[in-house]
């Protein structure tokens, strides 16, 4: 009779055998989008969508939730379909409730914001870069001007 076996082996088996709970918000985001249609389609999240996400994984980091749900709805592609939604998803694909004109407002100006930020870093860019080049041409001119003294001085 083998008696190595102990009650906990089975345990042990199961637990190695579940996937691994994803161990960032981003794992976990990439995780909900294969296996809910809302999020991989970056449709228009219930209000309480928390709440339906514990239900059907008890086991889900609510912090990771939390961080994973914050990453999404500020997505760009999620804010995007927020502005001309009309109405929320279920996790389950279901529709849910309307989406507010304050909420398809608070999208639109948030996309205006990033917007705008956006530009605002891509002109100190380009400024930066021509100061760069302005910078180089300077140092150019010198140091041809430096050349052309020291081959006239070299001359006599």
């Amino acid at each position: 009779m083998n008696t190595s076996l102990t009650p906990q082996q089975p345990a042990e088996e199961a637990i190695a055998a579940a996937p691994a709970a994803p161990n960032s918000a981003r794992a976990l985001l990439k995780q909900l989008q294969q296996q809910y249609t809302p999020f991989r389609d970056s449709l228009p999240l219930s209000i309480g969508i928390d709440k339906q996400l514990i239900a059907a994984m008890p086991e889900i980091n609510r912090k990771l939730m939390r961080a994973a749900l914050g990453i999404h709805t500020s997505s760009q592609r999620y804010l995007r379909a927020m502005e001309k939604a009309t109405v929320r998803y279920n996790l389950d694909g279901s529709t849910g409730a309307e989406v507010t004109d304050e909420h398809r407002k608070h999208a639109k100006e948030t996309l205006a914001e990033r917007h705008k930020k956006e530009m605002e870093r891509r002109k100190a860019e380009r400024a930066a870069e021509r100061e760069a080049a302005a910078a180089e041409e300077a140092t150019r001119r010198r140091a041809e001007k430096l050349q052309a003294l020291t081959a006239k001085f070299a001359k006599k």
